[in-house]
């Protein structure tokens, strides 16, 4: 059964401004909607909750691509095909890109914005692995100022994230220091394209005389927030990839994971293939892989 129009209320603010504003006078009660493609699905299939909606979509304050010395700034409203024509960020973070590339078909692409992807908290968004992997900060707005919260501890929970109930996402800070960094970037699904992973992985990693120097493995859909597997990323400095042995590095992974069962997958096919990702990436980049 569809939804009835008549349940919502959509308002079109004229800048940025007037759209925190909105959201502070009445926290929580307004949900944003940019690219509307997960929103929009809801809606049709009459799941999405009677509310309020504040339209973003417009607001070219949200729109800007600003590369610095030291840091490129990703406006929350820059769509996947936004990414993914965008040079600095094809050729210095590739693995953004290429996420891009995997969500959706053209048309989801070209609406489907970087801060929806990450505001929607589904652990199988394709962007939010990459993110961790980059190191990236959150530039929340509100009429309180703004403020930077790293981005790894931005989801604090299954469609759970430390956004307040008067903020918006601003934009998304990609620090410049992953050059000559190894990097690989992969989505598991039931076909090639337009399918929810099963389990993504985004990896960093720098050789230095035949050991790791330094490591970033990032999963998708292994647990109920995106993770970085800090245990098994410290574990590896100092060493060699290509002398793990497979069942030592099969548990480390593990460890850090809690994958679930549903529709799309087992729990076990989730531990199984998580564990082969992160023996894939370790492999190539032992033998100094170039760049994926």
């Amino acid at each position: 059964m569809r939804s009835d129009p008549a349940d919502y209320a959509l308002v079109a603010p004229r800048n940025l401004q007037d759209a925190v504003a909105l959201l502070s006078r009445e926290p929580g009660a307004w949900l944003p909607i940019a690219g509307g493609t997960d929103v929009m699905v809801l809606y049709g299939a009459g799941k999405l909750a009677a509310r309020k909606l504040v339209s973003i979509r417009h607001l070219r304050e949200l729109r800007n691509i600003e590369e610095f010395p030291e840091q490129i700034i990703v406006g929350a409203g820059c769509t996947y095909t936004d990414l993914r024509r965008h040079a600095t960020i094809t050729h210095e973070f590739p693995m953004l890109a290429s996420a891009a590339s995997w969500t959706g078909g053209i048309a989801n692409q070209n609406r489907g914005t970087l801060g929806g992807n990450i505001a929607n908290a589904s652990p199988a968004a394709d962007s939010l692995p990459a993110l961790l992997a980059y190191d990236a900060e959150m530039l929340l707005i509100s009429v309180r100022g703004e403020r930077r919260i790293a981005y790894g501890n931005f989801h604090l929970g299954y469609k759970k994230t430390a956004m307040a109930g008067d903020e918006l996402i601003r934009a998304i800070s990609l620090p410049r220091k992953f050059s000559g960094y190894f990097s690989f970037a992969r989505k598991v699904g039931a076909r090639k394209a337009q399918a929810i992973a099963k389990v993504s992985i985004a990896g960093l990693g720098r050789m230095t005389n035949g050991a790791i120097d330094d490591v970033r493995i990032a999963l998708g859909s292994v647990a109920p927030i995106p993770l970085r597997l800090k245990k098994l990323e410290a574990a590896l400095i100092g060493r060699n990839p290509q002398f793990l042995a497979p069942g030592d590095l099969g548990s480390l992974v593990t460890a850090e994971i809690q994958p679930i069962a549903d529709i799309r997958s087992t729990e076990e096919y989730r531990a199984t293939v998580a564990a082969n990702l992160v023996a894939e990436f370790l492999r190539r980049l032992g033998e100094g892989a170039d760049s994926a």
